[in-house]
């Protein structure tokens, strides 16, 4: 359901219905637009330290990389630090290379980490299986300080307790009962699990984006229960909740910024924070991705594998950011100032601002991200760098192609030619007729075969450079000229033009080809 809202003079007000929690934020910001609008600046002035912190479940999506990519613009425009924690505790979900995925995909889209469980860094270690007396240490702290108890509780009787909830009225997900924070006497049982006691109401808290936001557990007041999440688990592994606190605090992280999914949960944050007596950091909930039909994306609707994209799609990593880096933000302008949306990392990284974050869910539009594809790719192809990085990782499959012995440089200044025409390195086989015999059986016959054969004869007798300047002032159409060598030389396709044409086949193959297809209409017209 979509947030209501109310619009006033003094503030905005917009109310959250997520499914058992009660939850208003208040701002006193205006709405956010990608047009400069005055108002205080929610921006750091200092250099932050951010983190992404995945976990090793899968391979790496869009809503992941975006929530990736905006930590790291956070943290490189104000010269602060960007942090990779893997979040791998829980050990049953663990998928085989999803570690090593989230590696390679950050290092092809350019992103530079400064701390990580490879680079290393002086608040590690950076994977949370390896982190394990770290929690307990903490989670002792609390026990000591009557802020958690151990629960000893079965599945069976915690499930009982879950679905007896729900049958209230009103249902709620506050489910336990604290009937193992009463005892006295701690059971003989190795197995529990540690929970944090928490309030019975939560704090307010303060997300930079939706402002002082208020989310309290929906109670049923005449079967009270309590929302006392488990922190550590009876593996001795903390749960999400627990490690993230710790992590976050440990690692000096100013700036958590997170899918708004987990606004929900940062409440149970924030009571973590005050039980230890730390300062949270400054929290941004972004908005969700969803279709263009406003059904949230998810691994199986719509949201990308990154590395299938690179594979199969032959899609830049400049245009991925550029199309990702959108999804929720705009850069800076002023009123009624036209600029371009096509941003590298570097531009990226310069014009990023909170500031110009939005609220509303951020629809994904496949068409947008061709549309970056076709503009980073003629970027790439005009610059020498990277140019040779596009022509070393298509060569081998160019010489199956092509089976001519033609070189890098050769492929190199076909790129540049086709650019304009093109979006992906691999469109190139698509304009094979450059190195294969054309069938002109397949090609539309020309409407005036007579003349096309005059315009063929006159190029063989005086070459192409003389035909192109010459044949239109003398009566022949400069359409038909054209059309006439177009089919010749590549059965009609579009793409280079003739004198480019010419330069790629060859000279002497070009006017070979121009002899066969003089023929070919001479035998048609017979």
């Amino acid at each position: 359901m979509k947030p209501r809202i109310c619009l006033s003079a003094r503030y905005l007000t917009y109310t959250h219905l997520f499914s058992r929690y009660q939850v208003t934020c208040y701002s006193t910001q205006t709405a956010t637009s990608p047009i400069n609008i005055s108002k205080q600046s929610i921006h750091p002035t200092t250099p932050a330290r951010t983190r992404f912190a995945p976990s090793p479940t899968g391979f790496l999506h869009l809503g992941s990389l975006r929530t990736a990519l905006y930590n790291y613009l956070l943290a490189k425009n104000t010269n602060g630090q960007f942090i990779l924690r893997i979040e791998d505790t829980d050990q049953t979900r663990l998928v085989e290379g999803a570690e090593q995925n989230i590696y390679n995909t950050l290092e092809w889209c350019n992103l530079q980490i400064d701390e990580s469980p490879v680079r290393g860094g002086q608040f590690g270690p950076y994977r949370q299986s390896e982190r394990k007396d770290i929690y307990k240490k903490y989670a002792q702290f609390l026990l000591d300080k009557g802020l958690a108890y151990k629960c000893y509780c079965s599945k069976e009787r915690l499930l009982q307790l879950r679905e007896s909830a729900q049958r209230l009225k009103p249902p709620t997900n506050v489910t336990y009962d604290r009937k193992c924070f009463t005892k006295l006497n701690e059971p003989d049982n190795d197995s529990f699990v540690i929970r944090f006691k928490s309030p019975h109401k939560y704090p307010k808290f303060n997300d930079l984006l939706h402002g002082s936001t208020d989310i309290q557990p929906q109670y049923n007041l005449h079967d009270q229960r309590f929302d006392d999440f488990v922190i550590i688990k009876n593996d001795g592994m903390p749960t999400y909740h627990f490690a993230n606190v710790v992590d976050d605090h440990l690692m000096k992280i100013t700036h958590v910024i997170r899918g708004e999914e987990w606004l929900a949960s940062t409440p149970k944050h924030v009571a973590l924070y005050n039980a230890f007596g730390w300062s949270p950091p400054e929290f941004v909930h972004i908005p969700l991705l969803t279709s263009l039909e406003d059904r949230k994306l998810s691994k199986r609707k719509g949201d990308f594998n990154i590395l299938q994209l690179r594979e199969q799609g032959g899609i830049l990593p400049e245009a991925l950011l550029n199309f990702v880096a959108l999804f929720g933000w705009a850069p800076y302008r002023e009123l009624n100032e036209k600029t371009s949306e096509v941003l590298d990392l570097d531009q990226l990284v310069e014009k990023f601002s909170l500031d110009q974050l939005t609220k509303g869910n951020a629809k994904v539009n496949d068409s947008k991200l061709q549309f970056f594809q076709k503009e980073h790719f003629k970027r790439a192809c005009a610059d020498p760098a990277k140019l040779n990085s596009l022509v070393d990782s298509y060569f081998d499959e160019f010489k199956l192609i092509s089976k001519n012995g033609k070189s890098k440089e050769y492929l190199k200044e076909l790129l540049i030619s086709l650019a304009p025409n093109i979006s992906h390195v691999k469109d190139v086989c698509n304009h094979t007729y450059l190195f294969k015999n054309i069938d002109y059986g397949a090609v539309k016959p020309p409407k005036d075969i007579q003349q096309a054969k005059t315009i063929l004869s006159y190029v063989i007798e005086n070459g192409f450079d003389n035909a192109l300047a010459n044949l239109p002032t003398i009566g022949f159409p400069k359409k038909e000229v054209f059309m006439t060598l177009r089919a010749a030389l590549s059965g009609g396709k579009p793409g280079l033009p003739i004198p480019e044409l010419v330069k790629f086949i060859g000279e002497l193959e070009s006017k070979d080809r121009v002899k066969k297809y003089a023929n070919y209409l001479s035998i048609m017209n017979e």
